[in-house]
């Protein structure tokens, strides 16, 4: 005869819903870790479906994700000349959003060139973008069709193909243009703007005497074709040829070309470390008064029960029983009610971790050591009950 499960039964209906709510606990925590892991997962998803071995942005920042950063276009010829890089390849990326059915419309806009790397990684539907202009690739969760344009910059653009889930490091979807597009809908401005730029060129040209007119005018031009230039990429992507050093040609970029060549295990500790850190630290927080509040529920539930228990208690030590059998008993329990929650919060979050607007990643590790915790968090938390039931006297059985 189990003691434990005989008195489970007795007390079937609060057994189960004490489990039922530790299980939703659970599943936040469960959820919460699954939210982290998503937010990794969603922070390196360019950087692995890239698969670049360096990330060339401008002298002096942490770029193209952390910080801003503009370089020319031609740099990538600059960057192929370098001894051990098989091929780069320039990249632009910009946040944008827009109206659409009078909602807000926000996605990460990804440019690259045509022939070269960086592009969507796998189309589930559709084709790849062929032509240079007013094409684009849109990931699965922008919802958007096959044959649908949308309105960007000064142009409309054609959805020819959906890619995976592909998301910046702020979890908005991927969209993917053509290089020369995507520098049009981030640089080029609109007429009313050029014509502004270039009246404020005019006069302040006016402003110096010692410009002949003619000189004047040549500036002018000068001024403005280099100023209205969209010849300007986020990064150039590389990958090196096979058995070429990293460090050493980190070294040739940084000493000729006067860029900041990032590898890509350092760009992957920017984007994992420094971007989520302070997210991290605040689910491991709620994760832990979580769990914290978990032992306080089991130990008031696990002392409450033993405290309606203790003329039986005190009836089993009075016709001989051992205190391992008291022990046992409320150590089965406590451990059973962590067991039924753990399962409850696992059948939770595994049916609704899709449903999040953020990506839910659950690896087996991290369920595993939260299996462990809160079995240690039941056999610690029945250390109260079993404190109680030990104190029990014999004569209490023969009590009014």
């Amino acid at each position: 005869m189990n003691l434990a499960i005989r008195d489970i039964r007795y007390h079937r209906g609060r057994f189960i819903l004490t489990s039922i709510g530790l299980g939703l606990l659970l599943g936040v925590v469960m959820s919460m870790g699954g939210i982290y892991r998503g937010l990794i997962a969603d922070a390196l998803a360019i950087l692995h479906a890239n698969k670049a071995d360096l990330w060339v942005v401008q002298q002096g920042t942490n770029g193209p994700f952390a910080e801003s950063s503009r370089i020319p276009e031609d740099i990538k010829y600059r960057i192929r000349a370098v001894p051990g890089v098989a091929e780069a390849s320039p990249l632009s990326f910009q946040t944008v959003q827009i109206e659409r059915s009078g909602k807000p419309f926000r996605f990460f806009l990804i440019g690259y060139e045509l022939g070269g790397f960086g592009g969507p990684p796998e189309i589930v539907a559709g084709r790849a973008i062929r032509q240079k202009h007013y094409e684009m690739v849109v990931a699965k969760a922008m919802r958007m069709q096959i044959g649908e344009t949308i309105h960007l910059g000064l142009h409309d653009y054609t959805v020819v193909g959906i890619t995976g889930k592909i998301v910046s490091s702020s979890g908005d979807p991927a969209a993917y243009v053509s290089l020369a597009d995507a520098q049009d809908i981030q640089f080029k401005k609109d007429n009313d703007a050029i014509r502004n730029d270039r009246e404020r060129i005019t006069v302040n040209l006016a402003a110096m005497p010692s410009l002949s007119p003619s000189q004047g005018r040549y500036l002018q031009q000068n001024i403005a074709a280099i100023t209205e230039s969209t010849h300007t990429v986020n990064t150039i992507v590389a990958r090196l040829a096979p058995g070429a050093n990293l460090q050493e040609v980190q070294a040739r970029i940084s000493r000729w070309n006067h860029f900041k060549p990032i590898s890509d295990a350092e760009q992957s500790a920017i984007l994992a470390k420094g971007m989520i850190e302070k997210a991290r630290m605040q689910l491991g927080l709620f994760r832990v008064i979580l769990l914290v509040i978990s032992a306080v529920i089991i130990s008031l539930i696990i002392y409450t029960s033993t405290l309606d228990k203790i003329r039986v208690i005190a009836t089993l030590k009075l016709i001989g029983a051992q205190n391992r059998v008291i022990v046992g008993m409320i150590l089965q329990q406590s451990l059973l009610m962590g067991v039924i929650a753990y399962a409850i919060g696992y059948g939770l979050i595994v049916l609704t971790y899709d449903k999040f607007p953020r990506r839910i990643v659950l690896e087996a590790g991290d369920l595993q050591m939260l299996f462990v915790i809160v079995m240690a968090i039941c056999m610690i938390s029945s250390f109260v009950g079993i404190r109680k039931a030990l104190k029990v006297e014999p004569a209490e059985a023969l009590g009014g």
